[in-house]
């Protein structure tokens, strides 16, 4: 029987994914948790075969997670199902220790195959994504600005560019004004930017934000 912890603070999309997992992988033995703190806790104290787990959990970057669960459990498999386009964060979740990444407009056949091959040992990415990193590759294209930043930072710029305030960024990620505003004088730093507009510019052309 298939051991599965899925992390997400939204309980619908838990019950989606425990639902699906029911109708097409047959039973199943599932553990929930709607924050890292949960998530975390069960990962000590249990066995899983695989983990599903948002990218977005509030309190938490979902990348954070993913981190520390590799340090607990290395060869855990962990999916990432995530709200966020493949152009945001995918590249990231892997360098993380993912084992795959799909996206939550992905339809219920494609989480399928995506379960299934992380199940047994494999990587999983979209067929879109995996074009696109062979394009890459074939143009030798060079590192995109925004790949040098830290997790950290990409976030933040992110909220930036979604059109969000210093205070409203420090409440989102329980941190000070004052951290946002060092975070964001680095982002411009080394994004060769002087404005809010000019990040929030990029971020729209290579879709990071829609």
């Amino acid at each position: 029987m298939i051991h599965i912890l899925i992390i997400d603070d939204h309980a619908v999309v838990r019950d989606g994914v425990k639902r699906l997992v029911d109708e097409q992988l047959g039973a199943a033995v599932f553990g929930e948790a709607s924050t890292a703190q949960e998530a975390l806790q069960l990962v000590r104290e249990a066995h899983w075969d695989v983990v599903v787990l948002d990218i977005s959990l509030g309190e938490r970057n979902g990348l954070d997670v993913l981190k520390e669960l590799q340090q607990l459990r290395p060869r855990l498999p962990v999916l990432i199902l995530s709200m966020h386009a493949e152009e945001q964060y995918a590249r990231r979740a892997f360098r993380a220790g993912a084992a795959g990444y799909i996206t939550k407009d992905s339809s219920r056949a494609e989480l399928v195959t995506a379960l299934n091959k992380v199940l047994h040992g494999g990587k999983y990415v979209s067929a879109m994504l995996a074009e696109k990193l062979v394009v890459d590759m074939a143009r030798g294209t060079d590192q995109p600005l925004h790949e040098a930043l830290s997790d950290r930072e990409f976030e933040v710029m992110c909220l930036i560019a979604s059109g969000k305030t210093v205070s409203q960024i420090a409440e989102l990620l329980s941190l000070s004004d004052k951290t946002i505003s060092t975070y964001r004088a680095r982002i411009l730093e080394k994004m060769h930017m002087k404005t809010n507009a000019e990040l929030t510019h990029y971020a729209i052309q290579n879709k990071l934000v829609s």
